[in-house]
């Protein structure tokens, strides 16, 4: 009887050991190191999350004035920051609206203030959804100045200039116009 208790005793440690052993070796092989990106949030890409504000923009056509801008004053990471933003998008058509040449001088690298803040008074910090927009009201923009929401039926303007499409994105709401914002 004692043969028999060592024995199976001897035989669980065996099967004890092996046991943790063959686990140690699995979770050695299944582990993965991960680099993590360098830059800001504008370097993380993956496939599951929705697009920021600067993603969407990235792939509009009729918005590459605005991104062009964007990278010159330096404000793509803090576009790509978890927000969030509101940000009212004035497509290519409202910068050739534009005296000659003031977009061009804009991107010089001596504007960049300048550029900063034009496109400040079209950024909000916060999510303004359309439909809780109400006529009259005023929001304070991030480089100084008040934008005013003016509602005539369905439609919503900012500061007179109508709000032809929402999107929707992961760090707030882009908010496309077909005029350049100037405070009033």
């Amino acid at each position: 009887m004692k043969n028999s208790i060592k024995t199976l005793l001897l035989a669980s440690l065996l099967i004890t050991f092996g046991c943790k052993q063959g686990e140690e070796t699995t979770s050695e092989s299944t582990s993965e190191t991960t680099e993590v990106p360098s830059g800001g949030q504008e370097n993380v890409v993956d496939a599951t999350s929705n697009p920021n504000i600067v993603q969407v923009a990235s792939g509009s056509k009729d918005h590459t004035t605005l991104v062009t801008a964007v990278k010159a004053a330096g404000l793509v990471t803090s576009l790509s920051n978890a927000g969030p933003f509101t940000v009212f998008a004035p497509t290519n058509a409202a910068f050739d609206k534009l005296p000659a040449g003031t977009v061009e001088g804009l991107l010089k690298p001596e504007k960049k203030g300048d550029l900063e803040n034009v496109l400040g008074y079209h950024t909000y910090v916060g999510s303004l959804k359309t439909e809780y927009m109400q006529d009259g009201q005023e929001f304070d923009m991030v480089y100084g100045g008040k934008v005013k929401i003016t509602k005539q039926g369905e439609k919503t303007f900012v500061n007179g200039s109508e709000i032809v499409a929402t999107i929707e994105t992961s760090n707030g709401i882009i908010h496309v116009i077909g005029d350049i914002l100037l405070p009033k």
